[in-house]
């Protein structure tokens, strides 16, 4: 792990000239300069972070402009340095990478699942015009994994899951192993530490009758390899814990039972050595049917190549072979970064790689202009770049990736969208089949095509699973129909409006038509109505957002209540709560922070609805504009009262966790409102439960109770903002 400037420099000057190194070594100067007093949640200078940053990099052999970009990542963010700073002493491309990794912080949204979004939707797209964008954004996470756990568990947890759910994937989808693998690993770490601990305890216990037996193989490999003069390199491949993990939830099988524990690497000089060794392999012992994978003459989509074969090997064991040559191997471990050269200056990427990035960036624009909305771009991308994925087979032979559960009609508009428009059939291993049917890997798919076709049908878009295809296809309708579009969205949006009880001429201007149109990422009105139109968003969300202001308008309208203060009267209500110095106001318990008896509390002066409640550290009352309309409120010891409270559960999702749950909430003699929960793919059961309770005291009690429970990780209670 490379923790100095010099380290960095030593490793980068391997490859790159002097006038690159007095790059890297300027944007160093910078960084350290900008973040001078900053530290890390370790309370080690922050500086050390982009250091570690740009020693990834140069792992990765990248270009100086992008170890540049990897110091100087953090400092628009996070320091007085803006982008314009950047371009002037760095030049164009060094910016623009730094922009392409800077959050949106200083953008207000609705959610910080919105904001996570957006964010996730700005990487992406910068990669797609440059990938060496999401490079530094692999390696700046790899390092924050690599320091999470200085951070809360609440915050490993919410890393970690989204370091499985978007990055891993991607270093995947780029062929970097050597990062994948150690992303993957970590989170699981934070994800489910009881399941990482155990299969690392598994691992150690038979580790030296493991590392003997490897041994043993190795040597008898060598001996046949001499005989033949192939020069080869034989290690042990340790197993990934992930890998294990996955295959012992998806495939339910017990550790015992998976057979690639044991495993050899066999490097060579060239492809013919390969299949030679191969050869040699099967010849010492008896290969298991059905395990045997030739990744050489079909590489995988990300460019990785390799002959895979598990065999019976010494003492009659299972043991798993892999064989690559050097190039190969240096492929599998940096992936696109194997491929990258240099071009006037400007990194490019080579060879195959650059046909498959093609693709890559064509699904993340498409679903970029489709998709307004950045929740949606994100599980249309998930569905396309990082589901599972089965490979068929184009009638010449070429083999096409698409997302496991494909129909012929995603496969038609891979191949290439007039083929998809013009789709009347297909056939699958020489026999006609439907548009819906379920492609499985190894199918050999013809595309029936009619010149005289009409086109897509409305009812393409519920039968295409890929969202490239529905893409595609909406394409079609935004183009072909677009007039009717227009017309039909704008019909829809000013009769969502009338049915909200606004008047057109109030809320259809030019100005607020515009503001929605960029709201939703539309170059103009018509864009807008003809997305509206063709299915793209619905009318609600348009009209929603023309007539966010009048709405809001409406509401300050209402004068505020009117009521003098008596230093005698206090209003009570049903709730329990009294306002000191006030008789006959309406006071209600607000829902955003759902505060109970002991909390401490401060009343909100709302317009027509009386005075609602809050806890006092609730964000949504202390703002500046909000402070004349806060007042004192305190409990009433009189009046007893349940109060309903909204908690978050988590724990290894095993059979039986939630009935466990609520029996032990049932226990404490409480009341349950409401219950739900969700299973992510790394067995993270979490519940979320709304119980009715007296006060505070009776909260801790449950809380206590639950935490008690075999496999919780975590229970806490939850805002509502």
């Amino acid at each position: 792990m490379i923790t100095g400037i010099d380290e960095v420099i030593k490793k980068a000057s391997d490859y790159l000239s002097e006038a690159d190194l007095q790059l890297i070594t300027r944007a160093y100067d910078l960084a350290r300069q900008a973040h001078e007093g900053q530290v890390r949640k370790s309370g080690v200078p922050y500086i050390m972070h982009p250091i570690a940053v740009a020693g990834i990099l140069a792992n990765l052999h990248m270009d100086a402009v992008t170890i540049a970009a990897g110091f100087l990542h953090d400092v628009v963010e996070d320091t007085e340095v803006t982008l314009e700073d950047l371009r002037q002493q760095f030049g164009a491309d060094v910016a623009r990478l730094v922009d392409g990794v800077t959050k949106l912080d200083k953008i207000k949204y609705k959610s910080k699942e919105e904001q996570l979004a957006e964010n996730h939707r700005k990487m992406l797209v910068a990669m797609a015009q440059d990938i060496r964008v999401i490079l530094i954004k692999l390696a700046d996470r790899l390092h924050n994994m690599r320091t999470l756990r200085h951070m809360s568990e609440e915050k490993q947890r919410e890393i970690s899951d989204e370091t499985l759910e978007i990055f891993a994937p991607l270093a995947h989808r780029l062929g970097i192993a050597s990062v994948k693998w150690e992303l993957e690993d970590t989170a699981l770490r934070y994800m489910n530490p009881q399941q990482y601990y155990r299969i690392v305890n598994l691992m150690q216990k038979k580790r030296a009758e493991r590392e003997a037996y490897i041994t043993e193989a190795a040597e008898m490999i060598q001996e046949k390899l001499k005989e033949l003069h192939i020069e080869a390199e034989i290690s042990g491949r340790p197993k990934h814990l992930y890998s294990i993990y996955k295959k012992m939830t998806t495939q339910n099988k017990q550790f015992n039972e998976i057979y690639d524990l044991l495993a050899l690497r066999i490097i060579v000089n060239d492809i013919r050595d390969c299949y030679a060794v191969l050869g040699i392999v099967h010849t010492l012992w008896k290969p298991m049917p059905g395990r045997f994978k030739d990744y050489i003459a079909m590489p995988k989509p990300n460019m990785y190549q390799s002959l895979h074969t598990t065999v019976i090997g010494p003492k009659g064991e299972p043991l798993e072979v892999q064989i690559r040559t050097w190039e190969m191997h240096r492929t599998a471990e940096i992936g696109i970064a194997a491929h990258w050269a240099y071009k006037e200056g400007k990194g490019v990427v080579q060879g195959s790689f650059a046909e498959k990035l093609g693709n890559l960036r064509e699904i993340i624009q498409g679903g970029h202009e489709e998709s307004p909305n950045a929740q949606e771009f994100m599980e249309s991308l998930k569905q396309d770049l990082f589901s599972d994925t089965v490979f068929v087979f184009t009638p010449k032979g070429d083999v096409v990736e698409l997302p496991k559960g494909s129909v012929p009609l995603d496969f038609a508009y891979r191949i290439h969208s007039a083929i998809g428009n013009r789709c009347i059939g297909a056939k699958v291993n020489g026999k006609i089949v439907p548009l819906d049917y379920g492609l499985k890997t190894g199918d050999i798919v013809e595309v029936l095509t009619s010149k005289h076709s009409y086109g897509p049908s409305q009812d393409w878009l519920k039968i295409a699973k890929s969202a490239h295809a529905r893409n595609k296809i909406k394409q079609w309708f935004k183009k072909e129909k677009r007039e009717e579009n227009v017309a039909k969205g704008q019909q829809m949006i000013e009769a969502e409006i009338k049915a909200r009880g606004f008047e057109l001429k109030e809320v259809m201007t030019e100005e607020n038509i515009l503001e929605a149109a960029a709201k939703f990422n539309f170059q103009g009105q018509e864009d807008m109505f003809a997305a509206v139109g063709y299915g793209g968003l619905t009318a609600a969300q348009i009209a929603s957002k023309m007539t966010e202001k009048l709405r809001r308008e409406r509401e300050e309208s209402q004068p505020l209540p009117e009521f003098k203060p008596s230093p005698t009267n206090h209003s009570r209500s049903e709730s329990g709560v009294k306002v000191k110095g006030v008789d006959n106001l309406l006071v209600r318990i607000s829902r955003c922070c759902n505060p109970v008896p002991g909390d401490q509390i401060i009343g909100f002066v709302t317009r027509g609805r009386g005075v609602s409640v809050h806890r006092t550290d609730c964000p949504n009352v202390h703002t500046e504009e909000n402070g004349e309309r806060l007042i004192d409120v305190e409990w009433d010891s009189v009046i007893q009262h349940n109060y309903s409270v909204d908690i978050e559960i988590t724990g290894h999702d095993r059979n039986g966790l939630l009935n466990d749950v609520l029996q032990v909430v049932s226990e404490t003699k409480t009341n349950i409102a409401a219950v739900s929960g969700k299973a992510d793919r790394n067995r993270v059961a979490t519940i979320h439960m709304t119980i009715s309770i007296s006060n505070v005291d009776h909260l801790h009690k449950v809380v206590e109770r639950i935490k008690r429970i075999k496999d919780i990780y975590s229970v806490r209670r939850i805002l509502n903002t």
